[in-house]
Formats: C-alpha cells, structure tokens, sequence
C-alpha cells in the first residue's frame, strides 16, 4: 500500500494545528503509539497484571530494534537510556589491558559525563578537531593509538546536525585494536543503520527523537564475540540466563548481549517502542532518509535566503535532518515560537529545525517566516 503525505500526516493528530519539527529532541506522536501506550493501560486496568503480554511487547520491540539495526536478537540489551548504556559499557571493560578512551568534543555531554566519572580506570581523551564537519577517518587514524581501548562518538550530532561515515570511522579505529561506540540517538529513525556492514562493534540508542518513542527505554548492542567475553557490572534479574529461577546466592548471565539486560523491563515505554519501531520499519527508512535530503536542502536554501546564520553542514550527504540556524537567545525564541504554534528545538545558540518523515516543505517555510518575525 502507497502512503500518500496527506495520509501519513493523519496519523500524527498535532499537525493538524501545529507545526512540529522538533524531532532532535521529541518527535510528533503517532496514533498508533498512543494506542500501544493505552493498551498498556487497559491490561494494568482491567486484568490488574499481565507480566507475560508486557514482557513480550519488550521482547518485540528488541526485535524491531535489531531489524533496523541489522543485528541479532541476542546482540541487543534492553536499558532505560543512552546513559544507562555507555554505562553499562564502562563498566564492563574496566579489567582490558588497555585504559585509553577516546570521546568526540561534538558529542551529547552525557557520553563525556560517563567516561570522565570512570577516570581512575581510564585516561579520557578527546578526538582535536577545529570544526566538528570537517573530522574525517584521518583524524581517528592518527590520533587513535595502540594504547586506545575504545573511541566513543555520535553518528550524527545532536548540536548541528553533522553526520559521520561509520564504516571509515571503523576502518581507522579498528586498525590500531581498538572498540567503536556510537551513540545514534540522533540517526536511529532517520537514516539507515548497518551494524554490521559498518562494522560497528557496540551501538546505543534511545526512542524519544527520530525514532517515535517515549523517554525511558532504550537498547545497547554489543557484537556477540565481544559481549561474550564481558562481564556486566551494571546488571540485575532480567540479566541472568533464567530470571525467574529467583536464585539469590548465585549468577548465570544470559547469552550474549542479553547480559547487560538489567531490572524489569519499561513496560509502558515497552509497549510505545514496540509500535514506534514497527511503523518506521514498515515504512522504510532508505526512503525516510531520501525524504529528509529533500527537506534538508529546502531548509538551508530557504533560512539563507531570509539572512539566516545556518550553523549545519551544506553537504547533505554529511548532515542529519537537523539543520542549526544560529540565533543568540535561542531557548526564549523557542518558547515565543511554541506560543504561535511553531514546535522547534533550542540547543546552546541555536534553533533546530528537524523535520521528519511527516513533515513538508510547507512546514519548514512557516517556521522560517514565524523565526525571521520574531527575529
């Protein structure tokens, strides 16, 4: 069946009234994640409990996570956030030989956060770069050393939008030893990810942004011959190869990545997932991503044209949806574009403007003209 924009739109209630590109931050809310997220409620409501419906729409929402990733089922882990999986990564690699991590200065600061609090078993560094755009696989290739355990970066950046080639990042790190953590927060949803034919050895991501979903659940992969080696330091019943064995005395870690499952599933969180992941498969997201090449060229074009500072990329191939533009006082700006029903997101000195698949060029132009207004 061929969607047509009018009937993609219709699943996305707000934009009948607003304007929503604020994706970087919180994607519009589709019907059918609402209804997931009722369903939920209704089971708690009417059958008091349904741990076995609840854990399996966790389960399906794993799975959904792993197809669009390309990984294995048991490659994925699920956690409560980005955080909660770097974390869970630092944790676990405290016995390597190795002790030198590299972090990216464009990264979202909870990554640098969770590296820099494990300083007494690692020597944090940060990969140097004049402009965040301009790092290529050169600048990993020669600053990455055999000392270097593991480069932690971002996809694509929750600041300008900047999107880097994971397989040549890859190449680079992997040649001196070393692991690859990405944070694809701000990729997962919006452009395609192959864990695999990128070579990407652990991958964390959250639901909130391109990817349709709620706050507090997100999933962590780790590549099989790697996870099977660690040992979760951050962990808890769902973590064990039997969780309802209820064996306090002793630990069985689940196979694979499933290890670093921790407490009880999100259940809520779960049941959003589930749908969210299902309707952006479904969809497609090679086509989603042609769909924002389109808006993104738009949306430079048309904020250079009103003398607007445009702080992304101009190479569409090397940006996400988001594109900055620059304004000083960005979070009032939001808050005065939110009261006439413009939803963007602020981010230091910049306004975001982030489409997603639901969104036109219409869309982008109002929100244009309302910023150029109020500016």
């Amino acid at each position: 069946m061929i969607q047509t924009m009018n009937s993609v739109r219709e699943a996305f209630p707000i934009l009948r009234d607003k304007v929503q590109l604020s994706s970087c931050s919180q994607s519009a809310l589709h019907v059918d994640v609402k209804n997931a997220i009722n369903r939920y409620v209704n089971t708690w409501e009417e059958s008091g409990m349904d741990w076995g419906g609840w854990m399996q729409a966790c389960e399906n929402a794993r799975a959904q996570f792993a197809k669009m990733i390309n990984a294995d089922l048991d490659e994925i882990a699920i956690v409560s956030s980005v955080s909660h999986g770097v974390s869970s990564v630092a944790a676990s690699l405290q016995n390597e030989k190795r002790k030198k991590v590299f972090v990216t200065d464009f990264d979202f600061p909870t990554v640098g956060h969770v590296w820099l609090s494990h300083q007494e078993n690692y020597k944090v560094e940060f990969i140097k770069n004049k402009l965040a755009e301009t790092i290529t696989a050169e600048d990993y290739r020669t600053q990455v050393d055999e000392e270097t355990l593991l480069v932690s970066t971002s996809h694509v950046s929750f600041y300008d939008g900047f999107k880097q080639n994971l397989k040549e990042i890859a190449t680079a790190i992997h040649e001196k030893g070393a692991y690859l953590l990405v944070d694809a927060y701000q990729s997962l949803g919006q452009t395609p990810i192959d864990v695999k034919e990128m070579e990407v050895d652990m991958l964390t991501a959250g639901l909130q942004k391109y990817a349709l979903g709620t706050p507090g659940i997100a999933f962590l992969y780790i590549n099989k011959k790697i996870s099977e080696r660690l040992t979760p330091k951050i962990t808890g019943w769902f973590g064990q190869h039997d969780p309802f064995a209820f064996d306090i005395k002793n630990i069985s870690y689940a196979e694979a990545t499933k290890r670093f499952d921790s407490g009880t599933f999100p259940m809520i969180n779960g049941f959003a997932a589930e749908s969210a992941l299902t309707i952006l498969n479904n969809y497609g997201i090679e086509k989603i991503e042609q769909h924002l090449e389109l808006l993104s060229a738009f949306t430079i074009n048309a904020a250079e044209e009103k003398g607007l500072i445009v702080k992304s990329p101009k190479d569409i191939k090397k940006k996400g949806s988001n594109t900055a533009i620059y304004v000083k006082n960005a979070s009032e700006i939001e808050s005065k574009l939110a009261q006439q029903g413009i939803i963007l997101s602020a981010r230091n000195d910049v306004i975001r403007i982030a489409p997603h698949f639901y969104n036109t060029k219409d869309d982008i132009r109002i929100a244009i003209e309302k910023l150029t207004e109020i500016l």
